[in-house]
Order: structure tokens, then C-alpha cells, then sequence
């Protein structure tokens, strides 16, 4: 699962999907899975950053974002 419009907490999952893949693959296929999670990583690390300035600017427009996070953390 990956696109354009991934949720932060979608690019936690997907990340750590990603890395449990990378242990059931050899050498080559498992560095680009580790790559592929690195990236879904950031997004995600971006996202939650970037989450408080974004809600106290559209808070009458908050589309459950804090719900997912907190799935993602439990």
C-alpha cells in the first residue's frame, strides 16, 4: 500500500510492514524493503511533526487523524 494520499499513520503501518517482509527476504530484495520502509518511516515521522500546526489551522476539518495515531501507538 502505498500513494499520494497515505495518512501519517498509514505510512507507520506500511513501515513496519515493510520491515517484517525484509526478514523473510535474501540480501538484495530485503535492502529494498528496509529502503522502501525507511521512506515510509519519514512520511510518517513528517506527518506527526507536522500534525499540530495543520489541526490548530483546520481544526473544524480534522478527518480522525488523532484516532488513527493513537491506533498506530497502541
Amino acid at each position: 500500500m502505498s500513494g499520494p494520499e497515505m495518512s501519517g499513520p498509514a505510512h507507520y503501518r506500511e513501515s513496519e510492514r515493510l520491515l517484517g517482509r525484509a526478514a523473510e527476504l535474501e540480501a538484495g530484495p530485503c535492502a529494498v524493503a528496509i529502503a522502501e520502509a525507511q521512506v515510509h518511516a519519514t512520511l510518517a515521522l513528517a506527518s506527526a511533526t507536522a500534525y499540530p500546526a495543520v489541526r490548530d489551522h483546520w481544526a473544524a476539518a480534522d478527518s480522525g487523524t488523532p484516532r488513527e495515531w493513537a491506533e498506530v501507538a497502541s
